[in-house]
């Protein structure tokens, strides 16, 4: 349990980061997944005008420190490749 001021003070301050970093993961899955979903379903024009969205959410949570910068790059290098390769 904290007992200084600060240490309260810090507990606060990481529950509410704590809340954006879990919208951020969220949203990043959420993207991952129904980009995923479009590619299984053949529907690549879809799943290409989904791209930008895509980006910015592995790019905002990487800025976020979310995830690292190599793997923001990784992954959307992995996605990117696995929609020329259906296409």
């Amino acid at each position: 349990m904290a007992i200084t001021k600060s240490a309260k003070k810090a507990i606060r301050v990481s529950a509410r980061k704590r809340v954006f970093n879990l919208r951020r993961q969220k949203s990043l899955n959420e993207t991952i997944k129904k980009f995923k979903k479009l590619i299984e379903a053949k529907k690549l024009e879809d799943a290409k005008s989904l791209v930008p969205d895509l980006y910015q959410a592995i790019d905002k949570a990487a800025k976020r420190g979310l995830i690292k910068k190599p793997t923001a790059n990784r992954r959307k290098s992995r996605l990117t490749r696995l929609l020329t390769a259906k296409s």
